[in-house]
């Protein structure tokens, strides 16, 4: 005896519908901030120049002034560095005047182990005392022989 079969169930079950997903805007970018610090190579040519507001180290635009050269330096430092040079100033004018006199062309080293570094330490020593004695005018040191 056979028994019944029950019935299959035709089809399948239908799929629940999808929820449709909203797509969110995206908000628009901010605006690049700007930047205040300036970096680099070119850093105080661009502080003075008022693209940026100061220097890594702090300096700002009235800090800056151009050197004879036409760079961008600190004007303190500068002002420091004139100070200084004032000291060796005269030393320098007188050694010049000396290589001048001594026809000196090229490096020597001054008062060095050689001859010709010897006589131009005594010839820009003697340049130097005579002009602090006020015996020698500078424009009369190009004329002096050593």
């Amino acid at each position: 005896m056979a028994l019944a079969m029950k019935a299959s169930k035709t089809g399948s079950k239908a799929m629940k519908a999808m929820k449709v997903t909203k797509v969110m805007k995206k908000k628009a970018m901010k605006a690049k901030r700007v930047a205040k610090v300036a970096k680099g190579r070119m850093a105080k040519a661009m502080v003075l120049a008022g693209k940026r507001e100061k220097t890594t180290g702090g300096l700002k635009q009235d800090n800056l002034t151009k050197n004879k050269n036409g760079k961008v330096v600190s004007k303190k430092a500068s002002a420091h560095g004139k100070r200084a040079f004032r000291h060796i100033e005269g030393w320098v004018e007188a050694v010049m005047a000396a290589r001048e006199a001594l026809h000196t062309k090229g490096f020597v080293a001054i008062n060095g182990k050689s001859l010709q570094g010897q006589a131009l330490y005594g010839g820009g020593f003697l340049v130097l005392t005579l002009r602090s004695l006020s015996l020698m005018s500078p424009a009369a040191t190009e004329e002096i022989r050593l």
